[in-house]
């Protein structure tokens, strides 16, 4: 990888983050064809291999370093970091499971409130099913979801007064 750089360990709020060096920042708008986020990169962290999004928050652009990039990274603050980076073409698409969306489908109410959710939430849920490791666990997340869909429960599955 080429867009190789070091940088400071920072935060906000709770979430760590790197800036990109603004030179780097004009490749990957240039190669991604958009200056708008997300934006889909992958690189390195520490030699660390990782798929991210590249963020703009508060005017800044911002790689955030969660931990599966960085084991403790919130106790790593001011730590400096080798980073590469660079636009990730890849599809990432994620398909929602059959049996999810069978449910949805078939139940007018959950599927106009599915429907009506925003972007990160529809992924929520579809991820959650996706990586539940037994047939009867997805079969039971799945009436969690459609009771949730339905305002009989939050997602926890406490019932709404």
């Amino acid at each position: 990888m080429k867009n190789q750089f070091k940088a400071k360990l920072n935060i906000v709020g709770i979430n760590p983050y790197v800036f990109i060096p603004q030179e780097i920042l004009e490749e990957i708008f240039e190669a991604s064809g958009k200056n708008k986020s997300p934006i889909s990169v992958k690189g390195t962290v520490n030699g660390e291999e990782f798929k991210q999004n590249l963020m703009k928050y508060l005017g800044e652009w911002r790689l955030y370093i969660n931990l599966t990039m960085l084991k403790d990274s919130p106790k790593r603050i001011g730590e400096l970091l080798e980073i590469s980076i660079e636009f990730d073409d890849s599809d990432r698409t994620i398909i929602i499971h059959p049996d999810l969306d069978k449910a949805i489908r078939e139940n007018p109410v959950a599927f106009k409130n599915f429907e009506n959710l925003i972007p990160s939430r529809k992924l929520e849920l579809i991820r959650y099913i996706n990586n539940l490791k037994t047939e009867t666990g997805i079969e039971r997340n799945i009436k969690k979801i459609i009771r949730h869909l339905n305002g009989e429960t939050d997602f926890f599955g406490k019932v709404i007064k």
